[in-house]
């Protein structure tokens, strides 16, 4: 029997970093969750870094060096957004794989085993988003979620725009959308909800097992 891959997840929200690991505790006979980390550097010892672009920067501005703290480990971006230029530009700053959102837990599986073989992978077709992020029991939407998390960062549309890869068109429904839902006027009353509702980064670090 082959040892798990041993794997670090790596997000600004506590809440997301936590749905990838229980999506991945399904199959801890393949893949060893050892780490969790909100806007702290990985420090255990492990094959490969899950990095959750959610409310994240991408592509080549991921800041690899900062997220790695010198491990020799693999990083692997999971994000909605598989744009190829997008994923080429995050190929290029030194990430060693990129993977759909919307793979399935085999599929997300698989692309962490692969990324610790050396391959380099790309992403498939898409299907439904995988984890958890905030404000997904009250109704929004992953993405909606992340336009909203952008704008609790007091990122403008612009900014949205071209840190989510998305046209600014593409944001403002997003905005109609969400602020709708949670039943906001304003982009003040939409920050305010979202204090209130866990759109504000965390900064935790949980090592299992007292791995490191």
């Amino acid at each position: 029997m082959s040892t798990p891959v041993r794997v670090a997840i790596v997000n600004d929200y506590e809440i997301v970093v936590a749905g990838i690991a229980a999506v991945l505790a399904r199959h801890d006979d393949r893949i060893r969750v050892v780490e969790l980390d909100s806007r702290e550097p990985v420090v255990s010892d492990v094959d490969v870094v899950l990095y959750d672009s959610y409310g994240q920067v991408q592509g080549d501005a991921i800041e690899i060096d900062d997220i790695m703290d010198g491990s020799r480990a693999k990083l692997l971006v999971l994000s909605w957004n598989t744009d190829p230029e997008l994923v080429k530009r995050a190929l290029a700053a030194g990430a060693s794989g990129y993977v759909s959102k919307g793979s399935t837990v085999e599929e997300l599986v698989e692309a962490i085993e692969r990324t610790h073989a050396g391959e380099q992978v790309t992403p498939g077709p898409e299907g439904d988003e995988l984890g958890r992020w905030p404000g997904d029991q009250l109704g929004l939407s992953a993405r909606e979620s992340e336009v909203l998390a952008l704008i609790c960062q007091g990122l403008s549309n612009q900014d949205i725009a071209e840190r989510a890869f998305i046209g600014i068109n593409t944001v403002k429904t997003y905005i109609r959308t969400l602020y709708r839902k949670i039943g906001a006027g304003s982009r003040t009353q939409a920050v305010l909800w979202g204090m209130e509702h866990g759109f504000s980064p965390d900064r935790t670090r949980v090592v299992v097992d007292g791995e490191r």
